[in-house]
């Protein structure tokens, strides 16, 4: 299969085009890999990369962008296995314009706390990252889940592994990287808790992990534990797990500052910079015995703070707290005010 010169665009002129053009399958071997083709092949390669330029210039030198193409897969969990580059026979017309879709979906609506990178070499293959939200156990934190698109996709959804850093974080959420969710057909469900290959998307599956899984209870998440809500065991429980929860996010992240997925160095470090004085004072608070998630807007009185923290999550808690100061100063962040108060 001989493919037009002009359509094999430059990286710097696919950073700033439009998601939804046609896909060129190139044979490499008996596999397929893609690039994304211009719908206007006669544009000069110069101004392309003029405008890029102007472009850039636009946005901020720190600014990670939500969603982008990059290069090299290598240590992406899909790679080997069952996904192996799809041979040319497998691959179908409707497949590679779902995927187009997809593309243009997450492109135009992802939302600010989570981000997406597709592959020049995969098509099949996307990495994510979900920030963890407010109010919640996992507030703060960065969460990477590795996706594959089988054959048969969208007829069948996905395949998701979560880079557990061999932690549980939450019912839901395994060691392993396996992810028990009913939009991704691993755990029971119906109607539109299921996958449906008309309606469902990445993006959905991407939301469903952030709202549903890193939820504020996400004790009540294994399986016949929502008949405790409400009751004083099953909400003691949760504020137990919720301690548990919070400090398994925080040792994942010392994992990440270590070694941080491929193509996302950047946005730990950006993340990091930007949350670290938040997230050392949350620490503070529940030192101090404010209970994990708690808002400080949230209108409650000290007296009732202190009824939050566990003794032996205080304990856990403050050698997790040295070792976050090391690894955030360690960054070249400041964080000399609560080395100060440590002493």
């Amino acid at each position: 299969m001989e493919i037009d010169p002009r359509h094999l665009k430059r990286k710097e002129s696919w950073e700033t085009c439009d998601l939804c053009m046609e896909v060129q399958p190139l044979v490499d071997g008996d596999r397929l890999r893609f690039e994304r083709t211009n719908s206007n092949p006669e544009t000069n390669d110069d101004q392309e990369t003029e405008e890029h330029r102007s472009s850039s210039s636009r946005k901020s030198s720190k600014e990670f962008k939500r969603f982008d193409m990059v290069v090299d897969c290598s240590d992406h969990h899909f790679l080997d296995g069952e996904g192996n580059a799809l041979a040319l026979s497998q691959v179908k017309r409707g497949w590679l314009k779902k995927v187009q879709q997809e593309w243009s979906i997450l492109e135009k609506n992802l939302p600010e706390s989570i981000y997406v990178r597709i592959y020049e070499d995969r098509m099949d293959l996307l990495r994510a990252a979900i920030v963890g939200s407010n109010g919640t156990p996992y507030h703060d934190g960065l969460f990477f889940f590795d996706i594959f698109l089988p054959p048969e996709y969208p007829q069948e959804p996905p395949s998701v592994h979560y880079r557990s850093g061999g932690l549980r974080v939450n019912p839901n959420l395994y060691e392993s990287g396996k992810i028990c969710l009913s939009l991704l057909n691993t755990w029971t469900g119906s109607g539109s808790e299921v996958w449906n290959p008309e309606r469902s998307s990445i993006l959905q599956v991407l939301l469903s992990l952030q709202a549903l899984v890193l939820n504020e209870k996400p004790y009540f998440n294994e399986a016949g534990y929502d008949k405790l809500i409400g009751r004083a065991e099953g909400e003691k429980n949760s504020v137990s797990y919720n301690e548990n929860a919070f400090l398994m996010t925080w040792k994942s992240m010392l994992y990440l500052i270590r070694q941080p997925p491929k193509h996302f160095e950047a946005l730990v470090e950006e993340h990091l910079r930007e949350r670290s004085q938040n997230i050392l004072s949350s620490c503070k608070s529940y030192l101090e015995g404010a209970p994990v998630a708690y808002a400080p807007d949230s209108g409650k009185t000290q007296h009732e703070n202190q009824k939050g923290a566990s003794a032996g999550f205080k304990i856990m808690l403050g050698k997790l707290f040295s070792k976050l100061v090391e690894a955030f100063s360690g960054k070249g962040i400041d964080c000399s005010h609560f080395i100060e108060q440590e002493k």
